[in-house]
């Protein structure tokens, strides 16, 4: 029974070492396989050595949970999060004090099918300069996503929330926000829960809405086109997709 403990605890020994000497290594981590670097990237996020230069060559496609609270990162390193497609957890409070160098003018994570409102909640309450998010395809993602952007990030110009779950009152909440006025982008399509009550509300609150996709909703009828015809001037959509059934 003592021989498994002993051979993981030669592993963290020497995931130790390999930590303390990443800069010579740095090219031999990719290849690593993911149990290892999940165990890699545990031993480094607790003590705060995951940097920009780094992530990328640490995370995998399989990792689920990223505590980066302890970690020096920026902009830059959040933009290798969309590879992280299981991803399930994302803690970027800072123990250090406030966040600065996280301005979060745009976060990618298409297709992320794992993750859930709490990553959002996450970005949303600590990246507030955010201005571009990607969603589309997050499966686990509702309304809740989506209140909590509209709330927190008045800077948002584009969001992308297709093929999700969310329902009008997501999208109410959303361009109810602080971030109404900013908005210029908005993709929603292939969300099936949605209806012409989405659409009218996004071309009541954001009077700066230049592109809105909603193709693919079959609960979206006859009724948004005509609410789309009412646009004219400098407010008119420089680009719209729907779908007629």
């Amino acid at each position: 029974m003592s021989s498994p403990r002993r051979v993981s605890r030669l592993l963290d020994l020497c995931l130790w070492c390999f930590m303390e000497n990443i800069s010579r290594y740095i090219t031999d981590i990719k290849p690593l396989p993911p149990n290892i670097k999940d165990r890699l990237i545990k031993i480094m996020s607790m003590q705060g050595r995951i940097t920009d230069s780094n992530i990328n060559e640490i995370l995998h496609p399989e990792v689920q949970t990223l505590d980066l609270q302890s970690c020096d990162i920026s902009d830059t390193a959040l933009l290798h999060l969309c590879n992280c497609r299981k991803l399930k957890k994302l803690n970027l409070n800072s123990s250090k004090g406030s966040r600065v160098s996280i301005t979060s003018e745009e976060a990618s994570l298409k297709r992320c099918h794992s993750l859930t409102d709490e990553g959002v909640l996450a970005l949303a309450l600590n990246c507030r300069l955010l201005k571009i998010i990607d969603l589309g395809g997050c499966l686990s993602i509702t309304d809740v996503s989506l209140c909590a952007l509209g709330e927190n990030c008045s800077l948002l110009k584009c969001v992308d929330f297709s093929a999700t779950q969310v329902s009008d009152s997501g999208v109410v909440a959303l361009v109810s926000g602080p971030c109404a006025k900013k908005l210029e982008e908005i993709h929603m399509g292939h969300c099936v829960h949605l209806t012409d009550d989405a659409v009218e509300a996004v071309v009541t609150y954001c009077p700066q809405i230049r592109i809105l996709l909603f193709h693919e909703c079959p609960l979206i009828t006859d009724h948004s086109r005509e609410v789309l015809e009412q646009l004219s001037g400098p407010n008119k959509l420089k680009q719209v997709t729907w779908t007629v059934y």
